[in-house]
């Protein structure tokens, strides 16, 4: 088994979009300006390894608000984003907070109260207790927004409330299972409004477009993500839907299929958007112990889209 030759493509873009790194460096420069213990609210970013190394570096991770003991140390929310509740309750404990929420779900919290603004009664297609849908949710009041979850949902929505009706999406879904649903609404409801610039953000649909690009080439496909990351997740999907049927996550858990793997010619590589780079390496060296790789690394588009951390961190 040892030098079986096996190709490996290696998807480009994959790993850390610019939302996830933003989010890191807030953690990482809440604790150089404030001190350790800094608190996160949620996980910051759906990675084990991601979360392991902030904890050593002096974060404690918490579900809600209530948990935090000394509410004088400083917290941050996640980049899924939360309901406006949370802020408004960091206020009323006087706690300082650093909202650490990609500006790409902001751009959607913003674009929700618009619509609700202008008189809408909104549809988010997205999946439910994903954080960030909690959060798009909890911008507006209980019952402006219905979530609307797959095309069974999309076909049997009734609109009960006399009003115009708006849909927008969750970031992290696939181009391709919301092209479908949005096909019914607009079917269903001709006047739908929808989003001026489409919700899933630019790194979704890169990672899931050089999925694509590759994935028919390859007779395994791998993802390095964690289970509760939706984009990693659906990019398991894209490379099964785009013909490569024996396509799998690999999260912190996972035995790598060695057995499997030595009845490969080609095998493709991507990841999350909020998995390290690390862990593409580690995995690329597992495989070097058993086997003599070529890695291509087939790009599809650079990518150059940096977010600024807050300034009051500067």
């Amino acid at each position: 088994m040892k030098n079986k030759e096996l190709k490996i493509l290696l998807s480009a873009p994959r790993g850390f979009c610019a939302g996830v790194e933003r989010a890191i460096e807030i953690v990482e420069k809440s604790i150089q300006k404030f001190g350790a213990p800094v608190y996160v609210r949620h996980e910051i970013v759906h990675n084990k390894h991601v979360v392991d190394d902030l904890k050593n570096k002096g974060a404690i991770f918490v579900e809600e608000l209530e948990e935090i003991k000394d509410k004088s140390r400083p917290v941050i929310f996640s980049a899924h984003g939360v309901p406006k509740k949370i802020p408004e309750d960091a206020k009323n404990y006087k706690m300082t907070f650093v909202d650490a929420t990609c500006p790409l779900v902001s751009k959607v919290h913003r674009e929700a109260e618009n619509l609700n603004k202008a008189g809408y009664h909104i549809l988010l297609i997205g999946h439910k207790n994903h954080p960030e849908v909690i959060g798009t949710m909890g911008q507006l009041t209980k019952g402006s927004i219905d979530l609307i979850q797959s095309e069974d949902d999309a076909s049997n929505y009734q609109n009960n409330v006399e009003k115009k009706i708006a849909y927008i999406t969750q970031t992290t879904l696939s181009v391709e299972d919301t092209k479908e649903i949005i096909k019914i609404l607009k079917n269903k409801f001709p006047n739908i409004k929808e989003p001026m610039k489409e919700d899933i953000c630019y790194a979704t649909t890169n990672r899931q477009m050089a999925v694509k690009n590759i994935a028919k080439n390859c007779d395994m496909f791998f993802v390095i993500g964690s289970r509760n990351s939706s984009n990693s997740v659906r990019l398991v999907e894209v490379a099964k839907k785009s013909g490569c049927e024996n396509s799998i996550l690999i999260h912190s858990e996972s035995s790598i299929p060695f057995d499997q793997i030595k009845n490969c010619n080609t095998i493709g590589i991507s990841s999350g958007a909020s998995a390290p780079e690390i862990l593409v390496e580690n995995f690329i060296n597992d495989l070097k112990n058993k086997f003599s790789l070529s890695i291509d690394e087939v790009e599809i588009i650079k990518e150059d889209v940096v977010f600024k951390v807050p300034n009051k961190l500067n």
